[in-house]
């Protein structure tokens, strides 16, 4: 696999000729009081966040295709080298690890180039933008695992609610899980025109750059203004709300029931637009022979719900579960495990078991999963040779695979059950929906 960059003439401020030359050069090796050389690749938004939890080592260098928002950065981090593309910083011998918090359509590329550069990659999620670059990340990874550190941003991993939540469910205290439900009461506001007028670059922007390998269009602040809730909408660019904050929840269940890949996925939901992502979405996979609690393996449904339509099917499905223990409806992210024995409901910080009356005297287990250094810190430790990360690109690689499926399953095939041949990377039962696995990368920004 390569990533043709076709080195253009770019313009770039600080790195000069001394990256690109190999005059720069440093260890790759770190110990474990050394600090990294980081590269922060999409300064603004998440990435200020995950600058912040980095900020103990060496913020080496600054990549942002907005001049206000790389200015903003560069006044925190006076030292630090700045350039527009991110290029130019996998190709910088210096740095020792990269934190990518741009939008959706440039996690793979430039997390791809960073590791085959063998540095250490943070990256926010979803960790790609099609199935396909799910499954190159992965594999990309699983080839250097032993020379690099890597994390998907899905920071609520670190989290003690999650932990005793997974703790929980792998005590077997609800039986066999036969369904696990997630919600999130998100919608998508409409995108209007597909392809949108051209209007003036602002100043220093750096479109190209921005636009990467979306399809090729002219410059409209209305495409990038605003952050994730603005691009995330439109399929060129993010993966709506499944792909946005399903890899937060659905890794809940991933975790707790040491999920894989689905064979079957099927989608629900608002009718299938080619450009926006869907207001409202029900999807549900079948993963064969997961793990249902305690030690018993068998087949589990995992079942997504967003949008006011997914909202209420969710609470009339599960309401009925959890009598009057908690109004769901009132809920507006969360996890059932449906069990043999009753159902365990999480968010991001409370746990509910039902039935009530069942679990009125039940104590918990204890503590069994260490609390966590932080997200941040796990990864760091990690690029030092101490400990490994929960949430690598081998797990969150298979995650985001899952995902992605439904957003694939709403936009080929709405209502139908797609059949998923992991191992050989194919639909076996809708030929047509093969084409949405990958897509069409714009010259100079291919992945092969």
């Amino acid at each position: 696999m390569a990533i043709k960059n076709h080195h253009t003439r770019r313009t770039f401020i600080g790195f000069g000729l001394a990256a690109s030359a190999g005059i720069a050069t440093r260890s790759r090796a770190q110990s474990p009081n050394e600090k990294l050389n980081i590269a922060i690749i999409g300064a603004g938004g998440r990435g200020g966040a995950n600058t912040n939890g980095v900020k103990s080592e060496s913020i080496y260098a600054l990549c942002d295709t907005n001049p206000a928002t790389l200015s903003a950065a560069k006044k925190r981090f006076p030292a630090a080298k700045t350039t527009s593309d991110w290029r130019e910083v996998v190709d910088d011998p210096a740095i020792d690890a990269v934190v990518v918090s741009t939008a959706d359509h440039h996690h793979a590329p430039a997390s791809i180039a960073a590791m085959r550069a063998n540095k250490h990659v943070y990256s926010e999620k979803p960790l790609a933008h099609t199935v396909q670059e799910a499954r190159w990340m992965q594999n990309e990874y699983i080839q250097r695992q032993d020379k690099i550190a890597t994390q998907m941003g899905t920071q609520i991993h670190a989290t003690g609610n999650y932990r005793r939540a997974v703790e929980l469910v792998q005590s077997g205290v609800a039986g066999q899980i036969q369904q696990a439900h997630v919600w999130c009461g998100r919608t998508i506001r409409p995108v209007g025109e597909e392809v949108l007028p051209k209007d003036k670059v602002p100043a220093g922007f750096n479109w190209e750059t921005w636009l990467g390998p979306a399809p090729e269009r002219d410059h409209n602040t209305g495409y990038w203004k605003g952050g994730n809730l603005n691009w995330n909408r439109r399929w060129d660019f993010g993966n709506g709300v499944l792909g946005d904050m399903g890899s937060h929840l659905i890794d809940l269940p991933y975790w707790a029931l040491d999920l894989k890949r689905p064979s079957t996925v099927r989608a629900e939901g608002t009718e299938a637009d080619k450009v926006a992502a869907p207001p409202s979405q029900i999807v549900t996979w079948r993963h064969e022979n997961a793990a249902v609690g305690g030690n018993d393996r068998g087949d589990i449904d995992l079942i997504w719900y967003h949008g006011p339509e997914g909202i209420k099917e969710m609470a009339s499905r599960l309401q009925p579960k959890l009598g009057k223990d908690t109004n769901i409806a009132k809920w507006h992210i969360g996890v059932a495990f449906v069990g043999t024995e009753g159902t365990i409901v999480s968010d991001y910080g409370k746990i509910v078991l039902s039935p009530g009356s069942k679990f009125k005297d039940f104590k918990r287990p204890e503590a069994s999963i260490p609390k966590s250094a932080g997200h941040h810190k796990e990864w760091i430790n990690a690029c030092k040779g101490k400990g490994k990360t929960l949430c690598n690109f081998d797990y969150s690689g298979a995650l985001i695979e899952n995902n992605l499926l439904g957003n694939l399953a709403h936009r080929a095939a709405l209502g139908k059950e797609l059949k998923w041949d992991a191992e050989k990377f194919e639909i076996t039962n809708h030929a047509e929906a093969n084409s949405l696995l990958s897509k069409t990368y714009r010259k100079g920004w291919e992945i092969s």
